[in-house]
């Protein structure tokens, strides 16, 4: 049988707010309330399923990278920086304000309004170019 991955669960403070967000950020499509959850669906397949962590419990941020096309970076990209979010070229943010052109494309690190760690990528690692 073949794994994929189907869907994963994000802690968020306000599910249907974060789920809008990134759905917004990411020109996805609308979230759709399956309670508890908010989910937001990628091309792939892969549902993310906001959940409210609960009052004063602290969202426990986490890594999430996007395959995203060039034009779709841009838009991406435009949208980082007309709200004035950091944003970072590396993981580890030693470069604040720049993108990378990595494997012959570009991504960028940047955080949900929730503090998870977002990258967008426009090729994967180790593809070459």
């Amino acid at each position: 049988m073949a794994v994929q991955l189907n869907h994963t669960i994000v802690g968020a403070i306000d599910a249907e707010a974060s789920a809008r967000w990134l759905a917004e950020m990411l020109d996805l499509g609308e979230p759709v309330h399956l309670p508890p959850f908010w989910q937001v669906d990628t091309a792939n397949g892969v549902g993310l399923d906001f959940a409210s962590v609960g009052d004063g419990n602290p969202v426990t941020p986490i890594h999430y990278a996007f395959l995203i096309g060039e034009d779709d970076f841009d838009r991406v990209y435009g949208r980082i920086t007309a709200r004035g979010l950091d944003h970072w070229a590396d993981p580890h943010q030693h470069h604040p304000g720049e993108i990378n052109r990595h494997d012959g494309g570009r991504g960028v690190y940047f955080l949900s309004n929730d503090g998870h760690y977002l990258e967008v990528i426009t090729r994967p690692y180790g593809s070459g170019g």
